[in-house]
């Protein structure tokens, strides 16, 4: 049985049940026994004959329209060893540039731009330097006032915290600002971070962001960076986001997420969770619920 399919219901709609399972069964075929991982809420279940993507497509077809979701991935080295996550929309609910822009009264402006940046539109670091110029004469203290409303994704700190625990080393690395990812990643519990930089200059922000601007193909060689220091492979990475510029690290990494993305990056991903929380992404790593560890 080389690889495992994982089931994961949001807890909020119907759990999952053994008649559930069993239909997933009759569609893989040859498989072996299914494991809880978390009663009623993840199961994985082991199969080695037929086709993975082939299966994945039959299970997915099967549960459209029930809040689960589908994953199929090879059994062999499920615990990954490195995390990079994108922080906006992934970590944090929103998108900390669009809630900055509100304090400058352009954020309906911003969030347009923001949206076709996210969905592969138009060119990511062209995109920033366009909504911060947007941005010019905002007071500095304005980033805290964000800050100060930023939530985070439900299961974010129990992810990084279970991932540290297990010696895994836990990286933030964001086309968001260097404010926000420096607090959120100590907020969190990340092992470090990287972000783009904000010029504030006489107490207000100059409008500009300061070169070289992180984009998707900075995330791609952070992560080929941080797989070499720490001695890694790439089968040993797990990467997820949600937009656009996520889609080269997601690619690469031999865990790649998309966690409830833009349609662009979903559909190419090889695996997405569309329902669950961040906890999913220890779920389909094998972890237990047991072994759930909070920062």
């Amino acid at each position: 049985m080389n690889h495992i399919l994982t089931l994961i219901c949001n807890p909020r709609h119907t759990p999952l049940s053994s008649d559930m399972i069993s239909a997933a069964q009759g569609l893989l075929g040859a498989c072996g026994e299914p494991d809880w991982l978390d009663e009623g809420l993840v199961c994985d279940i082991p199969f080695g004959d037929i086709d993975p993507k082939r299966a994945e497509i039959s299970i997915r077809d099967h549960f459209a329209g029930i809040f689960v979701d589908v994953a199929v991935q090879r059994a062999e080295n499920r615990r990954k060893r490195l995390l990079i996550a994108d922080m906006d929309s992934t970590i944090v609910t929103g998108e900390t540039l669009d809630e900055l822009a509100d304090f400058a009264g352009c954020k309906d402006a911003v969030e347009k731009i923001t949206r076709r940046a996210m969905n592969g539109e138009i060119d990511f670091a062209g995109a920033l330097r366009e909504r911060v110029a947007l941005l010019k004469g905002l007071p500095a203290d304005s980033l805290k006032k964000t800050y100060d409303l930023i939530e985070l994704t439900p299961g974010a700190e129990t992810l990084v915290g279970t991932m540290r625990a297990f010696g895994a080393k836990t990286m933030l690395v964001s086309g968001g600002f260097t404010y926000f990812t420096e607090r959120i990643s100590r907020r969190v519990g990340f092992d470090g971070n990287k972000g783009n930089v904000l010029e504030v200059s006489g107490g207000v922000l100059s409008g500009r962001v300061i070169d070289p601007i992180l984009d998707k193909d900075s995330k791609l060689k952070s992560l080929q960076e941080f797989t070499t220091a720490f001695g890694l492979s790439a089968d040993d990475t797990l990467a997820v986001g949600d937009g656009a510029n996520d889609l080269p690290m997601i690619m690469a990494a031999g865990l790649g997420i998309a966690y409830h993305a833009k349609p662009v990056v979903a559909e190419q991903a090889r695996t997405r969770v569309e329902h669950g929380d961040l906890t999913a992404l220890l779920y389909l790593q094998g972890y237990r619920k047991s072994e759930f560890v909070d920062h």
